[in-house]
């Protein structure tokens, strides 16, 4: 199992003084803390650096533009996968072919790094970009053919239901031949068998289900992948799933970094922002179904040892961090991606955690040979 990174950008408030002063100076500081994150573990051996496409998300996700995030990264990094984590693919967010050429203009910059993730985003972002919420599955699938057919084809046309478009030569062309890997986002259930079907990777993105839930979205998967019908002429027979992770020399020092504070703020966050802002998007079934799930966190009232007795987060030192990433691997996560800035970590304690997460767990990961058969084909 190899070790990926997340950025979404926290910048949780408080801010540093009155708006917008505040929110700029802390905006700075987490996107200059980021990088410097990133390019400590691209020198230790990290495999891929995804990066978020969310809007509008206060506090939790200051990513909006992950192709700005990553053409800058391709030139600071030597060794790094670049991810996109995921881009918006409903036309609303934006064009099929300006993700074509987005997508590709990185992969030149970063030299063939590229992964590419897609997704449909949430029910408050897409009404804010006028995305028909019924009708962004059909987009996201219409725009994946529409992008690919501009990589691979001299001169595109392309006459779909969403996209009429004329013959053009959309350019450039992307390294990776015949494109950069696939891979689609997945949180609801029957999703993950979706991407499998489709010769899809699986960005498993859930973070609020136990083990044993991921290991099911899993099963689903690699059925589906067994015998897919690819979407694409890249197929991707892999699982990546992220959750929050701290490492440091002892448990004791975890918490002296304050990581239980962290962990909840993250979790307490996640649970107001959607009753703010999601819910009121959603039909009163699916109100009904969400709200028992956040309904603690949303009262404050949990115990942040919850999650990481059940190993749904990785926190420790690297020996106990390490039999919790063996968990996953078992259950044949291939891409453990960990997310590492959030909340009030301080920007030491985070290099401290890919310090160690790269001298001494990449190393005792590549010694566990508990990897399932997976690959990357093209046809």
């Amino acid at each position: 199992m190899k070790l990926d990174l997340l950025y979404e950008i926290d910048v949780p408030k408080p801010w540093p003084g009155p708006h917008p002063a505040g929110q700029r100076e802390a905006e700075q500081r987490a996107y200059r803390e980021a990088f410097e994150q990133i390019r400590l573990a691209d020198r230790l051996g990290f495999n891929c650096s995804w990066h978020v496409e969310h809007h509008f998300r206060e506090g939790r996700s200051h990513s909006p533009a992950p192709e700005v995030i990553i053409g800058a990264l391709s030139q600071c990094t030597e060794q790094l996968r670049l991810g996109f984590g995921v881009t918006l693919m409903p036309h609303g967010f934006g064009p099929p072919m300006r993700v074509a050429e987005k997508v590709a203009t990185a992969d030149i910059l970063s030299g063939g790094r590229i992964e590419w993730g897609t997704g449909r985003s949430t029910p408050m972002e897409q009404a804010a970009f006028g995305v028909p919420r019924d009708e962004s599955r059909d987009q996201w699938r219409e725009a994946i053919e529409a992008v690919v057919a501009m990589w691979e084809e001299e001169y595109c046309e392309f006459h779909g239901r969403y996209l009429d478009f004329p013959r053009r030569m959309v350019t450039p062309k992307p390294v990776q031949d015949p494109h950069p890997p696939c891979w689609m986002a997945a949180t609801s259930d029957g999703s993950a068998a979706t991407a499998g079907q489709l010769g899809l990777g699986l960005l498993s993105f859930s973070i609020l289900q136990p083990l044993e839930k991921m290991a099911q979205h899993i099963a689903e998967y690699r059925r589906g992948a067994a015998h897919p019908d690819p979407l694409t002429r890249v197929t991707t027979n892999k699982v990546a799933a992220y959750t929050l992770v701290h490492c440091a020399d002892s448990l004791r020092a975890c918490q002296d970094n304050g990581i239980w504070e962290s962990v909840w703020w993250w979790y307490k966050n996640l649970a107001e922002f959607t009753l703010e802002w999601e819910l009121p998007n959603v039909s009163a079934e699916e109100r009904d179904r969400t709200f028992p799930l956040l309904q603690r966190q949303l009262e404050g009232n949990f115990d942040a040892h919850e999650f990481d007795d059940a190993d749904m987060i990785i926190v420790g030192d690297p020996q106990r961090c390490l039999e919790k990433m063996l968990r996953y691997a078992n259950l044949g996560v291939d891409q453990l991606i960990c997310y590492v800035q959030f909340g009030y970590l301080s920007h030491e304690s985070v290099l401290r955690t890919i310090e160690l997460l790269g001298t001494e767990l990449i190393p005792e990961l590549a010694r566990h040979d508990v990897t399932t058969d997976v690959s990357v084909t093209t046809r």
